[in-house]
């Protein structure tokens, strides 16, 4: 899989669209929530670049004996652990999880591949499995 540079709005725009294709079917409920959210203008994207990341990424996963409805079955940990890699601002990081859990809600469910990605992203940004992006965090209570 091709390389992005660290903190580029492709390659947070690559996660999102890993998320994106992780259930295997990418439905009109998600492509209307990232169009609502501004995913590319979040992410920094030129205007309609989105559409040709999720395409190059599914070819990528293609080319690599990923078969159509089970891109993730060929994403090993490492490759994860390498995508993640390149996305490093916290803020960034924050934006992606931000577009990638509203991508995967769109449709009603979270899908295995979704969750896998999602808990990927916030292992390998060593982020807490139940914090919402951009949620504020718990206050501390006071003892004593």
């Amino acid at each position: 899989m091709r390389s992005y540079p660290r903190n580029s709005p492709e390659a947070a725009a690559r996660i999102v669209a890993l998320v994106l294709i992780a259930d295997g079917q990418m439905c009109s409920a998600e492509v209307a929530v990232l169009r609502a959210l501004g995913a590319e203008r979040a992410l920094g994207l030129e205007p309609h670049l989105l559409p040709h990341i999720v395409y190059t990424l599914s070819e990528e996963l293609l080319a690599g004996g990923a078969q159509v409805g089970a891109y993730l079955d060929h994403i090993d940990d490492g490759a994860l652990a390498r995508l993640m890699a390149e996305v490093s601002d916290p803020a960034l990081q924050q934006t992606v999880l931000r577009l990638a859990l509203a991508t995967a809600r769109a449709d009603g469910r979270l899908a295995d591949g979704e969750t896998l990605v999602m808990r990927a992203a916030r292992q390998h940004w060593n982020l807490p499995d139940g914090e919402a992006p951009g949620a504020p965090k718990p206050a501390r209570r006071r003892t004593g």
